[in-house]
């Protein structure tokens, strides 16, 4: 199991896959991908944003972010999640607050069940650890799927080498 099953797998939950930004400019990536977007909070140094991420801020400060961009420490080829812990959100909120989220990921960072996602030196040293899978989503009584319905709206996933 490796990047392309993840891939698969994170396309069944409803998550999205960018291509490889051309010319590995992540900041310009993001910006094609949300061109309408006004507020861009980051928590890496491959993207600006429009606003900086301010750990000291109430979480509550996030409401109006547009595009959150995190990067994964890995991600899970059985389920398509991805991890994102304490060090790689800055501020928690991220990662539910803004209603599109761009998780970077190097593609050999991945690994192939959710037992070696827990067995990961990164998951087992977090204080704060959450595995997501693709946007937030529910569905009704006759099945009717909605994403976006209590968290990010949209969860694309940019291929990027640590």
């Amino acid at each position: 199991a490796g990047f392309e099953d993840f891939c698969d797998a994170l396309q069944r939950m409803g998550g999205k896959i960018a291509p490889a930004p051309a010319g590995g400019d992540a900041d310009a990536a993001v910006r094609a991908l949300f061109p309408d977007a006004k507020v861009i909070c980051s928590a890496t140094p491959e993207v600006r944003g429009t606003r900086t991420l301010d750990p000291t801020q109430s979480p509550a400060a996030l409401d109006d972010v547009d595009v959150g961009v995190v990067r994964a420490a890995f991600g899970v080829a059985e389920t398509g999640s991805v991890l994102l812990t304490e060090t790689e959100l800055q501020v928690e909120a991220l990662g539910f607050l803004a209603q599109h989220l761009v998780v970077l990921l190097d593609p050999a960072k991945v690994v192939a069940t959710l037992h070696d996602a827990y067995r990961d030196p990164a998951f087992a040293q977090a204080r704060y650890a959450i595995l997501m899978t693709g946007p937030s989503a529910t569905a009704d009584i006759e099945g009717v799927l909605i994403h976006g319905a209590q968290g990010i709206r949209s969860l694309t996933l940019l291929p990027r080498a640590a």
